[in-house]
């Protein structure tokens, strides 16, 4: 596991690089435990005494580790059943993170998918975003988010010509940009027009460990939240077709419409705890990713414990899938593709070993340097 340092009047140091005394954190909503999170959870760490400033935050939903932190809401918190129903109330949010006062500091680093980035920071403070991806709902996916039809896509448009201009003119906030992939890098300099680093989301790679001895089930996984854009219904249909075993740890807004589409080989686990889906990577014989990803953390969760994966072969995949040594890609978002690269991976000998060293590279204490290494451009030090 990897060791924090404590922080304190004095600079902290992380090997040879000092580490700012006063900082801020900034995250879009703090309602689950998602792979934003668990990077914030590593700023926490980093920073103990960091305020956190977000729009919206349900305790009950959020590690001990943020919960321990001071947590500064907009007034959304206020707003009854806001905890719920929070993405319907998209359009307040830009001015809602504006009406946020942040302390006095020396650095605010903000973790942002949405607005987070938007924050205004206090006087004389440097400004480091790490950016998980431009707003897809703004730039990219937007049948996935809002749906096809015609006269809401008009109704919408010219809410969401604003919410792209705002959200442009929010990065002239950001003194530095570091983005979560190769990927979403090239996201950042089309519609942000910014060069950004980048620093690969951390995986608890002491956790997310192999089955001792190596063991593999007769079926196949998905790890997945239930939502459009996840494109879930291809790997469905697939194995309703197939009648090969698949299991499905997740849940959300796709879960009734996949169940009527899934055949009899196919269960649904809903949400467990890492204890139990750490138990399931290791014992399946192959992890399926049928979506389009900024990064995509499963995929590498899935491979520190030494199983394969068949991903669709665009996005984020392509920086942490190895082709024919640690999974198999598939090109097209079609049953026929999909189950073409799972006989493939089912031909292969695997070899854990090789597929778990792959995984090793996006370790959190390869974040914790490329993260501090950007800091301290940022600060000019």
């Amino acid at each position: 596991m990897t060791s924090f340092p404590e922080q304190s009047n004095r600079k902290s140091k992380i090997g040879n690089r000092k580490l700012p005394d006063r900082v801020l954190l900034a995250h879009d909503w703090l309602t689950g435990m998602r792979g934003g999170e668990r990077v914030l959870e590593i700023l926490c760490r980093l920073f103990p005494q960091a305020p956190i400033y977000t729009l919206i935050h349900n305790p009950a939903a959020i590690s001990e580790i943020i919960n321990a932190h001071p947590v500064m809401t907009s007034w959304l918190q206020r707003v009854p059943g806001i905890r719920k129903h929070y993405r319907y109330f998209l359009p307040f949010f830009p001015g809602a993170i504006e009406r946020l006062q942040p302390a006095a500091a020396d650095l605010l680093i903000s973790t942002s998918h949405c607005v987070a980035k938007g924050l205004l920071p206090p006087k004389g403070a440097r400004h480091l975003c790490y950016c998980f991806t431009p707003m897809r709902y703004a730039w990219l996916f937007y049948e996935e988010y809002f749906g096809k039809n015609p006269l809401k896509k008009m109704a919408l448009a010219p809410y969401l010509n604003r919410l792209r201009a705002w959200d442009r003119a929010a990065c002239d906030r950001v003194d530095r940009f570091v983005a979560l992939s190769r990927h979403v890098q090239k996201r950042i300099l089309e519609f942000y027009g910014r060069e950004a680093d980048v620093v690969y989301p951390p995986v608890n790679t002491s956790f997310w460990t192999p089955a001792s001895p190596e063991s593999a089930g007769a079926y196949d996984l998905i790890v997945s939240a239930l939502v459009p854009y996840k494109k879930l219904e291809v790997a469905v249909q697939a194995y309703t077709r197939l009648g090969y075993p698949l299991k499905i740890i997740g849940a959300g807004t796709e879960y009734t419409r996949l169940r009527r589409l899934a055949g009899a080989h196919i269960e649904f686990l809903g949400r467990l705890d890492d204890e139990r889906v750490r138990d399931f990577y290791r014992q399946c014989r192959l992890l399926v990713f049928p979506g389009e990803e900024d990064f995509g953390i499963v995929p590498v969760e899935a491979q520190a414990c030494g199983r394969p994966v068949v991903a669709y072969g665009i996005g984020g995949a392509l920086e942490t899938i190895v082709d024919g040594q640690t999974g198999v890609f598939f090109h097209v978002q079609t049953e026929a593709a999909l189950l073409g690269a799972v006989e493939q991976a089912a031909a292969i000998r695997w070899d854990p070993v090789a597929i778990r060293t792959n995984a090793e590279r996006f370790s959190e204490a390869n974040f914790i340097s490329g993260l501090t290494a950007s800091i301290a451009r940022c600060m000019g030090t």
